[in-house]
């Protein structure tokens, strides 16, 4: 088997375009959209956070975010707060239909991630883990 950087970054994207597209198209099905899964799922694990974090988070500039918020603010999934340490910041809560929305949905998607890596056993999947940990923070510093 050839093992060079090449055909690696080859095999990454290619197994990683074919995970993204399942879990794209999973959570199309939930009827939210990617982004708008991504914010919210960033509320349901840190909890309430700045708008301009949660951009950071999920990849996001300022007026996409800003939109996404927009959006989930309308659907009254979220609500903008101002910040108790920082009464000039913004930060962005789940609303009770947003938490029962988010955590059904985040469930079901967990399921799909769990078909979508079976072809993997649990001790694969570790390794595999580990030693991509191990790659991403060599290329960071290389």
């Amino acid at each position: 088997m050839e093992a060079t950087g090449i055909h690696l970054w080859l095999v990454l994207w290619r197994a990683y375009e074919a995970v993204h597209s399942h879990a794209e198209r999973h959570i199309r099905s939930l009827g939210i959209g990617f982004s708008d899964f991504a914010v919210l799922e960033v509320l349901l694990h840190k909890g309430p956070t700045p708008v301009n974090t949660i951009g950071e988070l999920v990849h996001l500039t300022s007026g996409s975010i800003t939109a996404a918020i927009d959006r989930l603010e309308r659907k009254s999934l979220v609500e903008r707060c101002t910040d108790p340490a920082d009464g000039r910041a913004r930060v962005v809560h789940l609303t009770q239909g947003g938490r029962k929305l988010i955590e059904c949905a985040f469930r079901q998607h967990a399921a799909a991630m769990e078909a979508a890596t079976s072809g993997l056993t649990e001790a694969e999947r570790g390794k595999a883990v580990t030693l991509l940990k191990k790659l991403g923070l060599s290329a960071a510093h290389g």
